[in-house]
């Protein structure tokens, strides 16, 4: 027997239509919580390519948006591996990342 789970995300919005607050949840009560941000990247089988979607909310800064990056690179290069098997691939993403939070300075 398969299990099925649906994972919504809810956006409010400021009168520009701005996202003021983000929030998610799994329908099978897995998790949920307030996030400051998102990336939601998808592979479309029939077009083949990704599709995605983007948010963050107007009170985000710039320094938690390219910590946001950094740790989304390296999760990134760990699901490279894990998916593809393609070590060196997945350490160019690795170096990639460090490389990115050193010229953003998140890192010394």
């Amino acid at each position: 027997m398969s299990k099925e789970t649906h994972i919504g995300i809810k956006v409010n919005l400021d009168e520009n239509n701005v996202p003021e607050k983000i929030s998610w949840k799994t329908s099978d009560g897995g998790g949920k919580g307030d996030c400051k941000a998102f990336i939601l990247s998808v592979w479309d089988k029939e077009q083949e390519n990704a599709m995605r979607i983007d948010l963050w909310d107007k009170d985000m800064s710039v320094y938690d948006m390219q910590r946001f990056f950094h740790q989304t690179l390296l999760t990134m290069s760990d699901t490279f591996k894990r998916a593809t098997g393609q070590d060196e691939a997945a350490e160019e993403i690795r170096t990639f990342a460090q490389n990115f939070a050193k010229k953003t300075g998140i890192l010394g």
